[in-house]
């Protein structure tokens, strides 16, 4: 396996898994069990300790980084179709929260997007700066419409050993339905997403 990607430079990629099966009050699901899942890795980050105007060397490569986050993420599902998303970073503590968010544009969403099936909407997103054991919550929220009430969440994780300080941890995290039991109505899928795609 290759440590680079693109112009980056890798030290650790990261899988998450989980599957929540009742709700909070035991209440077992209705329907298919949640699974969320999340890809990460950590990267080299060429500004750590230094101010620059020019981030080229972090949003340049970052095609190629959301292309391969998108196929770990997709294999992670285990062929569930993917509802919601959501990305973030941890950027480590020599450099600028801006330097996480330079990883995490368009440009790096878009082949996240196509792996999941063409997603429309637009991907919500957090970021901090931390050291090792930092916690980041991750929203979600539907892929293809982002005012489905449903499918607002949040997936919370952390890595033991990473960002070192000149690292940042890029996060695309993703869900295969929305809350167990969501009943507080608002526009549900069935309203904007038909057997074609959206209505």
């Amino acid at each position: 396996m290759s440590n680079s990607v693109d112009g980056y430079i890798i030290r650790k990629w990261f899988e998450f898994a989980e599957d929540t099966v009742t709700n909070e009050t035991g209440e077992a699901a209705d329907g298919d069990v949640v699974r969320k899942i999340a890809i990460a890795v950590a990267l080299k980050n060429p500004y750590a300790g230094q101010f620059s105007k020019d981030l080229t060397l972090l949003t340049e490569p970052s095609p190629g980084l959301g292309e391969e986050m998108g196929r770990r993420l997709v294999e992670l599902a285990k062929g569930a179709a993917i509802e919601s998303y959501g990305k973030s970073c941890v950027v480590g503590t020599s450099g600028e929260y801006e330097h996480g968010n330079a990883c995490l544009t368009t440009d790096f969403a878009n082949p996240v997007r196509d792996a999941v099936g063409g997603a429309a909407a637009w991907i919500p997103s957090t970021g901090k700066r931390g050291g090792p054991g930092t916690a980041i919550d991750v929203p979600l929220a539907h892929k293809d419409a982002l005012y489905v009430r449903s499918h607002y969440d949040t997936f919370t994780i952390s890595f033991g050993d990473a960002p070192n300080p000149d690292e940042i941890v890029v996060i695309f995290a993703a869900a295969t339905r929305g809350r167990l039991h969501a009943r507080l109505g608002g526009l549900q899928v069935g309203d904007v997403v038909g057997e074609d795609g959206l209505h």
